[in-house]
């Protein structure tokens, strides 16, 4: 079964959030990613992106340095097809959350 995280945003906004099984095939749609530390805790969102092709793996740089810098990591998605709607939650829980590698 597929973890789901939800995330608020600033405006007040929750979004729900799955975790990415990176060896299924993956679907050519557009998506919002966060990589995230997961606890029993609870989630921190390291870095929030959209992409326009989820199976372009354009996340994957930022996997990969996240696992470098702060050890076990994951992707979690949430398709949106129209681009304004990924730009804005992005923006929304970038406002909210701060994530670290977001200021780089």
């Amino acid at each position: 079964m597929t973890r789901q995280i939800d995330f608020a945003g600033k405006s007040g906004s929750v979004y729900r959030y799955s975790s990415l099984e990176e060896e299924r095939s993956l679907p050519p749609v557009g998506a919002n990613y966060v990589i995230a530390q997961v606890t029993p805790r609870g989630a921190s969102i390291l870095f929030a992106g959209e992409t326009e092709c989820l199976s372009a793996r354009d996340w994957q740089a930022a996997l990969d340095e996240a696992h470098a810098r702060y050890g076990e990591t994951e992707v979690l998605t949430r398709l949106n097809v129209r681009g304004a709607v990924r730009k804005a939650e992005r923006e929304d829980l970038i406002e909210q959350h701060s994530p670290p590698m977001n200021a780089d």
